[in-house]
C-alpha cells in the first residue's frame, strides 16, 4: 500500500483501484471475505495504511470498460477559496463527482492531479455528492490529510449548507435527530433511509435547521398561472453535526420538505416542472466550512457564494422581489 492510498476506507480504495468493476461486486467480495488485508478479513470501513498488503480475488471487466478506465482525466482547475502548502479549498461545481468510481471515469481529484503534475500529494479530505456544489477540501500533505480527517471524524468542523426545500418549513423545527441506514438497491444504486432509534443498523445522525430567509418563494405548479395554485419553498441553512451519506437530503425529505431538484429523494413530477423554470440541478450548496488549520491550529472560516444558476432561479421564483444575496444570510 503506497502513501497515496493510505488513510482511505477499504471500499473507496477498491472502487478507485478496480475501475469499471460494479460497486455491487466490490461490496460482495468484501462481505464474502475474499478481500484480505494483511491476510485477515476486513470490513468496508477499515482504513488502509502504508505497507498494508491487500489481496483480491480475480475480477474481470470488459475490454471497453478497461480501456475507458485507463484514459487520463482531462486537466482542470477549479475556483480556489483558500490555498497554502498544506491544503487547498475549492468551490466544486454541481454535476462533477469528487472522484472516479462506478459509472464515473474521473472526478475533481483526478482532474486536479492532471492539472498539477508537479504536485507530489493531492488527496480528498471529505466528499460532496455529485450534484452538490460548494466547499471541498484537498490535502497537499499526508499530515494535513490525517489531521483534517480526524477533525471531521471528531465533529470539530462546522459545515453549513444552503438548501431550498418544498413547502413552508416550520420555524420551530430546528433539530432532526434520526438514525440513518445506508443500503444498496438491486441495481447497485446507493440509497439511505430513516430507521427507528432502536434499529441495530441505524447510525445516529443529527441535522440542525434554520430558516435562512423568512420570505417564502412562490413557485407555480405545472399548468398553473402565476396566481392560484402556486406552491411555496423555503431557503434553509442546514448544519450537519454528523457526516452520513445523503444525510441532509434524507432528513429534509423525511420531514416532508424534500430539496428541490433532488432526483433521488425529491418530488419527481415537481422537479420536471422546476427544470422548465430553470432549476436543472439539486438546490444544495456547501456554503460555509470552519476547521482548524492542520499546521498552525488557526481557525479557518470559508464561504462559497451561491452559484449563479441558483441565484438566477431564486430571482426568477421571487420576481419582482430582489434576489437572495448570500451576504444577507
Amino acid at each position: 500500500m503506497g502513501e497515496e492510498s493510505a488513510g482511505q476506507r477499504l471500499d473507496n480504495y477498491l472502487i478507485r483501484v478496480l475501475k469499471g468493476v460494479p460497486k455491487t461486486h466490490v461490496y460482495r467480495i468484501i462481505r464474502s471475505g475474499e478481500v484480505r488485508v494483511n491476510k485477515g478479513r476486513a470490513s468496508a470501513d477499515v482504513r488502509v495504511a502504508i505497507g498494508d498488503v491487500v489481496r483480491l480475488p480475480p475480477v474481470r471487466v470488459s475490454e471497453a470498460v478497461a480501456a475507458k478506465a485507463q484514459m487520463p482525466a482531462p486537466a482542470r482547475e477549479f475556483p480556489i477559496l483558500f490555498e497554502d502548502e498544506h491544503l487547498l479549498a475549492l468551490d466544486k461545481p454541481a454535476g462533477v463527482a469528487v472522484h472516479g468510481g462506478s459509472g464515473v471515469s474521473f472526478g475533481v481529484i483526478e482532474q486536479l492531479r492532471q492539472a498539477r503534475p508537479e504536485a507530489k500529494f493531492l488527496e480528498l479530505v471529505h466528499r460532496l455528492d455529485r450534484e452538490t456544489s460548494g466547499i471541498l477540501l484537498v490535502a497537499k500533505k499526508r499530515s494535513a490529510l490525517t489531521n483534517l480527517q480526524d477533525q471531521f471524524r471528531e465533529r470539530e468542523t462546522g459545515k453549513t449548507y444552503l438548501a431550498l426545500v418544498g413547502g413552508t418549513w416550520p420555524a420551530n423545527k430546528k433539530v432532526i435527530d434520526q438514525p440513518l441506514h445506508k443500503y444498496l438497491q438491486a441495481d447497485g444504486e446507493r440509497r439511505v433511509k430513516v430507521v427507528a432509534k432502536d434499529d441495530p443498523d441505524g447510525m445516529r445522525s443529527i441535522t440542525l435547521v434554520k430558516i435562512a430567509d423568512p420570505v417564502l418563494l412562490p413557485l407555480p405548479l405545472a399548468g398553473e398561472g402565476r396566481g392560484e395554485g402556486r406552491r411555496t419553498a423555503t431557503l434553509l441553512e442546514v448544519t450537519i453535526k454528523t457526516g452520513r451519506t445523503h444525510q441532509i437530503r434524507v432528513h429534509l425529505a423525511s420531514a416532508g420538505h424534500a430539496i428541490l431538484g433532488d432526483d433521488k429523494y425529491g418530488d419527481f413530477e415537481w422537479n420536471k416542472e422546476l427544470a422548465k423554470q430553470g432549476l436543472k440541478r439539486m438546490f444544495l450548496h456547501a456554503w460555509r466550512l470552519q476547521f482548524d488549520h492542520p499546521a498552525t491550529g488557526e481557525r479557518i472560516a470559508l464561504q462559497a457564494p451561491l452559484p449563479a444558476e441558483l441565484q438566477q432561479f431564486t430571482h426568477h421564483a421571487r420576481s419582482p422581489s430582489p434576489p437572495i444575496r448570500p451576504d444577507r444570510l
